[in-house]
């Protein structure tokens, strides 16, 4: 399978040379497929859309992250239908655990929430009044995205009912999959060329699987999710970027800012989401500390908590496309920006690791 530059970050493509990966462009026409100066958010360049965001030139993946574009569906796992789950009574609040990008990488999240004692063996809420959040993009690049987005529904029934609850954050992935299903390959105005949802999810990972089992309720589910939330002390968030502050001066307002903007079916206004959410690494070099802190500043908290940007692009590790370079070794959370940001992206989509982590971190 021929493998595109940039599959493990979100890319932008655009103009002569922009196509070559079969897999991107097979079974897909019409305005703004592949081959038409597509593109997806994250260039940098005159006129992209995310050219303010620095992009790290040259990456290229591991074989890990070739895309599984026309793999045999994974097998349904069951669909928990989004619908309110009575609570337990109030009382203490047990521990708070987050959990990183996870990209259709459903055996490794199971793996990963049996060991901390989450889930049991058959996936079901074992972890009482304990606080679990998910950052976000939980398709796209992994073979069972819908089984993820299916996991998450059932966890937070479950842990409602013992107590404890299982919530998350929207990702720019999950902007990308609605934005595919309602919209298409309708044009929309890129600023830098001719673009379309459809072509930008396929450029970006996306799975045939996961679009043939996606239904309503599940579109539903990802439209409603917030895009930001306050919990002891940590602002959590997908991306690493300041667009947050455009939607609001509260986390309250900025949630309900977005929710509203779902609601219009626009296809514009939906691709304005995707490509703001899509920018990256405001906290990395050195004003990243001013960043970090403008967001705390304005929606408190002490540390901004975040996906999106794997950590081994944060650290400049990342392997060969060929294999010949040692997977990226990621052994936890990378607490950075002077200390007021931690990245939770462990890199599963290129060997690197799906974190599910106790908040606070051990000092």
């Amino acid at each position: 399978m021929t493998q595109g530059a940039g599959r493990g970050s979100d890319v932008w493509h655009g103009g002569a040379g922009a196509t070559g990966s079969g897999p991107v462009n097979s079974g897909f026409t019409g305005p703004g497929a592949v081959g038409s100066g597509v593109m997806g958010p994250g260039a940098a360049g005159p006129g992209a859309a995310g050219a303010a965001e620095p992009h790290p030139e040259g990456y290229t993946p591991t074989r890990r992250d070739l895309p599984v574009i026309g793999a045999a569906p994974a097998v349904p796992t069951p669909t928990l239908v989004d619908t309110p789950s009575p609570a337990a009574g109030g009382g203490e609040q047990g521990p708070l655990y987050v959990v990183g990008d996870v990209h259709g990488y459903l055996d490794e999240l199971r793996a990963a929430l049996l060991n901390q004692g989450i889930v049991d063996t058959e996936d079901h809420w074992t972890a009482g009044n304990t606080r679990l959040w998910f950052l976000g993009d939980f398709t796209d690049r992994g073979p069972d995205g819908i089984g993820v987005i299916d996991l998450v529904m059932q966890l937070s029934a479950e842990a409602a009912a013992a107590g404890g609850y299982c919530k998350a954050l929207m990702g720019n992935h999950e902007l990308l999959l609605i934005g595919a299903k309602r919209f298409g390959d309708t044009p929309v105005g890129s600023g830098a060329g001719t673009a379309s949802f459809q072509a930008a999810w396929l450029l970006n990972g996306g799975q045939r699987s996961d679009m043939e089992r996606l239904q309503e309720h599940h579109v539903q589910w990802m439209s409603r999710l917030d895009a930001m939330a306050l919990a002891d002390d940590h602002l959590l968030v997908h991306s690493d970027t300041t667009a947050y502050l455009e939607y609001g001066d509260t986390i309250a307002g900025v949630n309900d800012a977005i929710t509203e903007a779902l609601t219009h079916h626009d296809a514009d206004e939906t691709w304005d989401l995707f490509r703001k959410f899509t920018k990256r690494f405001a906290f990395r070099d050195d004003a990243g500390a001013m960043a970090a802190r403008e967001l705390l500043d304005t929606y408190g908290g002490r540390r901004v908590v975040h996906g999106h940007s794997p950590i081994p692009y944060l650290l400049g590790e990342v392997g060969s496309e060929d294999g010949e370079d040692a997977a990226p070794q990621v052994h936890g959370p990378h607490v950075y920006a002077d200390s007021l940001a931690i990245a939770m992206d462990g890199g599963v989509t290129m060997a690197g690791k799906l974190l599910v982590s106790r908040l606070p971190l051990p000092a």
